[in-house]
């Protein structure tokens, strides 16, 4: 069967992680998480008390990072390295998750991390989520979906992720971070987020994971069938 790129946009909380590691484990694909990439920048800024609004001072840092994404027998996950540190629970801090949409809209950050990214998908096979990924990263995937929710079911979804590791969290505090990460997102000048003219929406306001995931994977099977097809004939 032919292999293809498919990706997963849109805003914070959507679920789009959950869905593009699901969906590339049914496929047999590799997860890739975008997010996960800017997350360790904006860490490796935050420890390093690097000014994200100093040019000089972000390409100089970028040439010191090193990140991968290595599998987990016992989360059963691919995991981020960050200069050969597993940070997959650190950058899911709600610090990091304060400031990784204004270090995301720093042009450097994202040439460099769009870089990393497309070299990735080289040969295919791949799911990657994001923001930009298929209106940037991968203008030419064959299957892209952008994914929404209802804000208050996303900030109901990212209050609960973060209360388990942070009981001291408000609903306030999710909702006022989740107002300002969308508002960076789809105002910044560089690869704002934007859904792709060829993406089909996906709105799982009301869908559980497994529904979503269902419908996801009918769309993946198609697009591949399709195109093996095509190729054989």
């Amino acid at each position: 069967m032919k292999k293809i790129i498919i990706t997963i946009d849109g805003y914070s909380s959507c679920g789009k992680s959950t869905l593009a590691k699901e969906l590339a484990k049914e496929l047999n694909y590799v997860f890739l998480d975008s997010g996960a990439m800017y997350r360790a920048i904006t860490l490796y800024f935050l420890r390093n008390h690097i000014d994200w609004n100093d040019k000089d001072a972000v390409v100089e840092a970028l040439q010191n990072i090193s990140m991968e994404f290595m599998y987990n027998r016992e989360t059963n996950a691919c995991e981020m390295f960050l200069n050969d540190e597993n940070v997959e629970w650190l950058i899911r801090d709600m610090l990091v998750a304060e400031n990784v949409s204004e270090v995301a809209a720093v042009r450097e950050v994202r040439e460099f991390a769009v870089a990393q990214q497309r070299k990735m998908g080289n040969g295919k096979g791949i799911v990657m989520d994001g923001r930009d990924i298929g209106t940037t990263v991968f203008p030419k995937a064959e299957l892209k979906i952008f994914l929404t929710a209802d804000p208050s079911v996303r900030v109901e979804r990212r209050f609960k992720e973060l209360y388990e590791r942070n009981p001291n969290i408000t609903i306030d505090e999710v909702k006022a971070n989740l107002e300002m990460r969308d508002y960076i997102d789809s105002n910044r000048e560089f690869s704002p987020l934007r859904q792709a003219k060829d993406a089909i929406v996906l709105d799982n306001s009301n869908l559980t994971a497994k529904e979503q995931l269902k419908t996801a994977l009918k769309l993946a099977k198609e697009k591949i069938q399709d195109l093996t097809t095509a190729a054989a004939n």
